[in-house]
C-alpha cells in the first residue's frame, strides 16, 4: 500500500535528518575531540577525512553482504547451554559470593573514606580515578566479556543481603517488600540515575578532574547520597527487583553484559553465543532511553571541547556576563540535553523510516519498532565509550594500580612500594589510539547492522523486505559512525 502524503512527508524529513548527520561529519574532517583522549594524533598515514569515507564504505559493503548472504534469522533462537556443574559450583558458590561482596563493600568504604579524609588533590586521591575510570569504564569491558559480574560485585546488594540475612536470623522470617514495583516504570529510575551520574561528571565537574566541582570530597558525598537512595529503593521494592530495574549501575552494566556469551540462569553458568543476550533486552520500558542516553552523553563529552565549545561559552555569557560558575553549568546542562535529543532524533527518524516496508504481522507502531531494534544500539554505545575513553582509561589505570593503590589518601603512604611510580604516556602511540578509535566505531556499527538485519528478517519475513527496511538502519549507522569520527578528528595536543 502506498503511503499517504502525511507519511511521505514524515519519511522525507527522516531521510533528511539522517543524511544531515553523515554529511556534516564528512564535510568537516577537523572537528572536536573528547577531553578524555590524553594523547594527540600526529601525522596519520592517510588523511582523517578518508577514514570517515572508508568507514562509511565498510558499512555499506557489510550491509550489501548481509542482504545477500544472511537470509534467515540466527539470533532469535535461544541457544543457552550450561557449562560443567563443577565450574558453576565454584564460581557461583555462597563462599564466592560472600568474598566478592565483601571485597566490593571494602572498595566502597575506601572510596568514601579516601574522599572524606584524603587529599583534595584530584590526581592524588584514590576515589576519583576508581569511580570514573576503574568502576565506570573498566566494568563495562569486563561485563561485555564475562557477563553480568557486577551482580556479584554490587556493594549495595551485598550490604542489603547481609542486613536481610541478619534480620531473617533474628526474626526467623523474611518479610516481603512493602511495595510492588510498578512494571510501567521499567528501567526509568536507572535511566535517571545514569543521567545524574553523567551530569555530575560532565557538567557539575565542568572540565574533568581539574574542575572545582569534581573533588574527592564531592565524590564521597555523592556516593553516600546514592547509597542512601539505593537502600531505600531496595527496602521498598525488594533487593533483587530494585537491582534489576532501578539501581542505575546494575542496569547499566547488565546492558553491556548482554554482549557476552556467558550468562547465569537458575544458579547455573552457561554459554549462549556472542550478542545473543541482546535480543530480548529492550522489551522493558526505559530501555530505549538508556541506550540512547549513553550514546548521547558520550557524544556530548566529545563535542564539549570542540564543536560545542563556543556555543556553550556564548550561552553561559548570555546568562551571566561575568562567567559565573552556575551560568557555565546551566549552559553545559542545556547542551548535554541537546546532544542527547539529537541522538534520539536520529534514532527515531530512522525507526520511522522503516514504515516504508510493511511487516508480515501487520503494521508495527513506531514505538514497537523502536523497542524491537533498540538492542542493536548496544554495540554502538560500547563503541562510543571505547573510542572516546580508550587512552584515558589505559593511562589512569596505570595510576590506579601503582601510586594511588599504594597511597590512596595522598598523605605520603607507600603501602605496596609503588607510590613513586608514574604514568608512562609513551605506552600508547598517538596513531595507535586513533586506529583503536576508528576500529571500535566501525566494528560497533557493523555489529549493529548485523543485529538489526537479523531482527528485520524475523519481522518482515523475507530477505528482500528486510533489506529494504534496513536502508534506514544503514543511514543511521553511517550517521553515527561519521559523527563519532567527526568528534574525534581534531588533534588533542
Amino acid at each position: 500500500m502506498a503511503p499517504g502524503p502525511r507519511r511521505r512527508r514524515l519519511h522525507a524529513a527522516a531521510a533528511a535528518a539522517l543524511a544531515g548527520v553523515g554529511t556534516a561529519a564528512l564535510a568537516f574532517p577537523a572537528a572536536a575531540g573528547a577531553h578524555a583522549a590524553l594523547v594527540g594524533k600526529q601525522d596519520l598515514p592517510i588523511p582523517e577525512w578518508l577514514f570517515a569515507w572508508g568507514a562509511s564504505l565498510v558499512l555499506i559493503v557489510s550491509f550489501v553482504a548481509l542482504s545477500i548472504a544472511w537470509r534467515e534469522p540466527r539470533f532469535e533462537e535461544d541457544r543457552w547451554r550450561a557449562v560443567s556443574g563443577g565450574l558453576s559450583a565454584v564460581l557461583l558458590s555462597r563462599v564466592t559470593q560472600v568474598v566478592a561482596g565483601a571485597f566490593s563493600v571494602f572498595l566502597l568504604g575506601v572510596v568514601v573514606y579516601s574522599g572524606l579524609k584524603g587529599t583534595e588533590s584530584p590526581d592524588r586521591n584514590f576515589a576519583l580515578t576508581f569511580v570514573f575510570s576503574t568502576f565506570w569504564l573498566g566494568l563495562v569491558g569486563v561485563s561485555a566479556l564475562f557477563g553480568d559480574v557486577f551482580r556479584a560485585l554490587n556493594p549495595w546488594r551485598a550490604i542489603a543481603r547481609a542486613v536481610a540475612g541478619l534480620f531473617t536470623l533474628v526474626a526467623r522470617q523474611s518479610p516481603p517488600p512493602p511495595l510492588r514495583y510498578p512494571e510501567r516504570l521499567g528501567r526509568w529510575p536507572a535511566v535517571l540515575g545514569i543521567a545524574g551520574f553523567a551530569w555530575f561528571e560532565l557538567v557539575y565537574a565542568l572540565s574533568g578532574f581539574q574542575a572545582v566541582g569534581l573533588t574527592p570530597h564531592s565524590v564521597a558525598i555523592a556516593t553516600l547520597v546514592y547509597s542512601g537512595i539505593t537502600f531505600v529503593g531496595m527496602s521498598l521494592f525488594g533487593i533483587d527487583k530494585w537491582c534489576e530495574r532501578g539501581e542505575a549501575f546494575s542496569v547499566y552494566f547488565n546492558m553491556f553484559s548482554r554482549i557476552s556469551p556467558l550468562e547465569v540462569r537458575d544458579g547455573r553458568l552457561g554459554t549462549r553465543g556472542w550478542l545473543r543476550g541482546t535480543t530480548g533486552w529492550a522489551t522493558v520500558p526505559g530501555s530505549v532511553a538508556l541506550v540512547l542516553l549513553v550514546i548521547g552523553v558520550t557524544a556530548f563529552d566529545g563535542a564539549s571541547e570542540g564543536l560545542l565549545k563556543d556555543p556553550i561559552a556564548s550561552l553561559s555569557t548570555a546568562i551571566d556576563k561575568r562567567g559565573a560558575l552556575d551560568a557555565v553549568r546551566i549552559s553545559n546542562t542545556v547542551y548535554m540535553a541537546v546532544a542527547v535529543a539529537a541522538v534520539a532524533a536520529v534514532f527515531w527518524a530512522g525507526i520511522a523510516g522503516m514504515h516504508t516496508v510493511r511487516d508480515r504481522a501487520g503494521q508495527h507502531s513506531t514505538r514497537e519498532l523502536a523497542h524491537k531494534f533498540a538492542h542493536s544500539f548496544i554495540p554502538i554505545s560500547l563503541a562510543y565509550l571505547v573510542a572516546h575513553y580508550f587512552s584515558f582509561f589505559v593511562f589512569l589505570e596505570q595510576a590506579q594500580f601503582t601510586y594511588l593503590l599504594s597511597d590512596p589518601l595522598g598523605d605520603g603512604s607507600d603501602l605496596f612500594g609503588t607510590a613513586g611510580s608514574g604514568i608512562d604516556y609513551g605506552l600508547l602511540s598517538s596513531n595507535l589510539v586513533w586506529y583503536v578509535q576508528v576500529g571500535s566505531l566501525v566494528a560497533g556499527h557493523v555489529l549493529a547492522l548485523v543485529l538489526g538485519h537479523d531482527r528485520a528478517l524475523s519481522i518482515y519475513g523475507d530477505a528482500r523486505s528486510a533489506a529494504r527496511s534496513q536502508y534506514w538502519m544503514l543511514a543511521m549507522m553511517v550517521g553515527f559512525t561519521t559523527l563519532g569520527l567527526f568528534l574525534l578528528s581534531v588533534s588533542n595536543a
